[in-house]
C-alpha cells in the first residue's frame, strides 16, 4: 500500500493466510508494457544510493571559483519556483548582479519531452505555463526578461544553457536544487560544462524546504528515515531557529536602458502544450482552471481562505465529503507559493506560537502534512533510487504482479464496484486531483486487492493530478503490507455517504449503510436496478492473496 497511508496501527488490517509455494528465485516477472515504467536493477540502485547525485554535485560546486568579474546575472527557473516572492536563487541573483554593470536575465527551459517522459497531466501542464506567463508579466513590470527556451530533446538541456550563457554574457548562473536524479545529473553536467568555460560559474541554492533535506540527524549521526522521530525534530530545529522562515524579496528591477538590447528574449507568446498534453475540451479547460487558478497571488489568496476555517482541520481532514484540506498542494509541487511564505503566514496566523500539539490542534495538524512533504524530501536525497521506478523497499522489486487488465480498466474509470475507491478515481477523473484519504484506498486496492504493478497507478497519478510531485507521488504509492478495507474505511471517514453519493449518482439514493458496500447489502433485486457493478473482486480473498504473495516474493528476493 501506499505511504499516503501514514497509517497508525489501528489501521492495519491483519490476514492470515497460507504462504504460496516459493517461486524460483529467477523466474522472471512480466515486463512492464509502458516503456516509460523501466527501471534499473537492484544491484545497480544500490550503486547508486552509494554514490547520490546531490553528493557530487554539491562537491563539484565547492570547488567552483565564483568571484571572478560580475557581468549579466542569470536566474535559470525549474518547474518547481515559478514565483517571484521568496525564492532564494533569483534573490540571490538579484544581489549578484548589483557588484557588476550588467543586467539580471532569466530563463525557464520548456521540454515537452519532460512532460512526456514524467506522464505530466494536462492540468498541471497547463497550471504550470499560466504560471509562467503571469511571473512573465511581473518580471516585465520590472524589465527583468523571462526567455522561454524551447529545448526538443531531453539531453540538448545542457547545450541549451550554455549558448545562452554564451550569447548573453553570462558571467554567473544561479538555480535552486532539485533532487530527483535525472535533475540532479542534468545540473551536474551544465556545472561541469561550465566549469569549463572562462569566467562562468553557477550556484545552486536550497529552495523547496524549511529545512535542508540530510540536515535532519538521528542519535548516531546519520540522516533520519522515520517520520515521526524526524517530525519531532523539525519542529525543535524551527522552534531553536525561527530564522528559518526567513523571507527574501522579489528581485529589484534593472535598469531600462541598460537591459533594451535584451528584451527581445521575453517576446512572443508561450509555448502551446503538446497535441497529447491537451484537454479533451474548452469547457474541461475553464472548469479546472476555475479550480486551480494559477498564480502566486491566486495561491496566497487560498491560503487566506484556508487559514479562515483550520480550526476545524484536524477533526475533519480525514472526512472528504468535508472537503477541509488546503488545496495548496498544486502551488507547492509548482513552487508557485514558498513553503517558508506559508508557514511564516501560518505562524503569524497562530500568534506566533509553535507548530506542535501544545497550540492550535488544526495548525499542528496541517504543519504535520506539510512536514510530510519536507521528509519525502529527504528521502529522495538520501536514497536516491526512489526517483527511479523503483521501490524504497527493494526487496518488493521481486513481487510477482497480476496482469488483469479489465481490472485496471474499471479502477482507471472508477468502475470497480468498490464504491469508495470510485468515488475517489471519479473525483480524479473530474478534478484532476483526489482527497489524500482516497489516494491512500484507491492505491491500496490497486496494489493488494487487484496486485496490479503499483508503478502503473503511480504512473495514472502523473498522467492526471495537476499536483503530482515525484517525491510526494513515489513514495507515496511505496509498497508494503498494509491493506486498507474500503467498506470499513468509508464508514469512518464518510460515515453519512456524503462522499460517495456525489461520486457515484448511481448510489445517490441508496439508504444508510448500504451505500458502502451496496451488493452486499441489498437484495439481489435491489442492486440490479442501480445500474451499479458487482465488486470486480473479493476484498477478503485478494487480501489473503497479496499477503501470502508479498511474504513468499519478498522472502525470495535477492537483494
Amino acid at each position: 500500500m501506499a505511504k499516503h497511508a501514514r497509517s497508525t496501527s489501528h489501521e492495519r488490517a491483519v490476514a492470515d493466510s497460507e504462504p504460496q509455494s516459493k517461486k524460483n528465485k529467477e523466474e522472471t516477472k512480466t515486463p512492464s508494457q509502458d516503456p516509460m515504467l523501466k527501471h534499473p536493477t537492484p544491484k545497480r540502485a544500490k550503486e547508486i544510493d552509494a554514490d547520490p547525485p546531490l553528493e557530487q554535485l554539491t562537491s563539484l560546486l565547492e570547488q567552483q571559483k565564483t568571484d571572478h568579474e560580475v557581468r549579466n546575472v542569470l536566474h535559470w527557473f525549474r518547474s518547481k519556483d515559478v514565483r517571484q516572492e521568496d525564492n532564494r536563487a533569483l534573490h540571490a541573483a538579484s544581489q549578484k548582479v548589483k557588484e557588476g554593470k550588467g543586467v539580471l536575465l532569466t530563463m525557464y527551459l520548456y521540454s515537452p519531452r519532460d512532460l512526456e517522459w514524467h506522464g505530466t497531466s494536462p492540468a498541471r501542464s497547463d497550471f504550470l505555463l499560466e504560471s509562467l506567463r503571469i511571473l512573465r508579466s511581473q518580471l516585465h513590470d520590472k524589465d527583468i526578461p523571462l526567455a522561454i527556451v524551447p529545448v526538443e530533446e531531453r539531453g540538448q538541456k545542457t547545450e541549451a544553457v550554455l549558448s545562452f550563457a554564451r550569447e548573453n554574457d553570462i558571467s554567473h548562473v544561479f538555480a535552486n536544487f532539485e533532487y530527483e536524479v535525472d535533475e540532479l545529473r542534468r545540473d551536474l553536467k551544465v556545472a561541469r560544462h561550465l566549469h569549463d568555460e572562462q569566467d562562468v560559474s553557477v550556484e545552486l541554492l536550497h529552495d523547496q524546504t524549511v529545512v535542508e533535506p540530510g540536515a535532519i540527524k538521528t542519535g548516531s549521526g546519520g540522516p533520519a528515515k522515520v517520520f515521526t522521530p524526524y517530525h519531532k525534530s523539525w519542529l525543535a530545529e524551527l522552534a531553536n531557529d525561527p530564522s528559518l522562515l526567513d523571507l527574501v524579496p522579489p528581485p529589484d528591477g534593472n535598469d531600462k536602458k541598460a537591459v533594451e538590447k535584451y528584451n527581445h528574449l521575453s517576446e512572443g507568446e508561450l509555448p502551446k502544450l503538446p497535441e497529447n498534453k491537451q484537454f479533451k475540451d474548452e469547457d474541461e479547460k475553464k472548469k479546472i482552471r476555475e479550480l486551480w487558478p494559477a498564480g502566486h497571488d491566486a495561491g496566497m489568496k487560498r491560503l487566506e481562505e484556508f487559514l479562515n476555517r483550520i480550526g476545524d482541520y484536524a477533526a475533519t481532514r480525514s472526512q472528504p465529503a468535508h472537503d477541509s484540506t488546503s488545496r495548496l498542494s498544486p502551488y507547492f509541487s509548482s513552487g508557485i507559493l514558498s513553503i517558508r511564505e506559508v508557514l511564516a503566514r501560518t505562524k503569524q496566523h497562530n500568534k506566533n506560537a509553535n507548530f506542535d500539539s501544545s497550540g492550535d490542534a488544526g495548525v499542528a495538524a496541517w504543519v504535520r502534512e506539510l512536514v510530510f512533504r519536507e521528509f519525502y524530501r529527504q528521502i529522495t536525497c538520501i536514497i536516491p533510487h526512489n526517483s527511479m521506478n523503483l521501490p524504497q523497499n527493494l526487496k518488493f522489486d521481486n513481487v510477482q504482479w497480476e496482469d488483469d487488465e479489465e481490472g485496471w480498466k474499471k479502477w482507471c474509470s472508477g468502475t470497480t464496484g468498490v464504491p469508495f475507491v470510485d468515488a475517489g478515481m471519479r473525483q480524479i477523473n473530474a478534478e484532476a486531483w483526489m482527497h489524500n484519504r482516497l489516494r491512500m484506498n484507491v492505491s491500496s486496492y490497486l496494489t493488494c486487492n487487484l496486485l496490479i504493478d503499483y508503478r502503473r497507478g503511480e504512473r495514472f497519478f502523473a498522467e492526471h493530478l495537476v499536483d503530482w510531485d515525484l517525491s510526494n507521488n513515489t513514495q507515496g504509492w511505496e509498497p508494503s503490507y498494509t491493506v486498507f478495507n474500503p467498506v470499513s474505511q468509508a464508514e469512518k471517514n464518510d460515515p453519512d455517504g456524503e462522499y460517495i453519493r456525489k461520486w457515484v449518482p448511481e448510489l445517490k439514493d441508496v439508504k444508510g449503510k448500504a451505500v458502502f458496500a451496496p451488493h452486499a447489502r441489498l437484495s439481489k433485486a435491489e442492486f440490479e436496478k442501480l445500474g451499479y457493478p458487482a465488486p470486480h473482486v473479493d476484498f477478503a480473498e485478494t487480501k489473503a492473496r497479496a499477503t501470502a504473495r508479498f511474504k513468499t516474493d519478498l522472502a525470495n528476493a535477492d537483494v
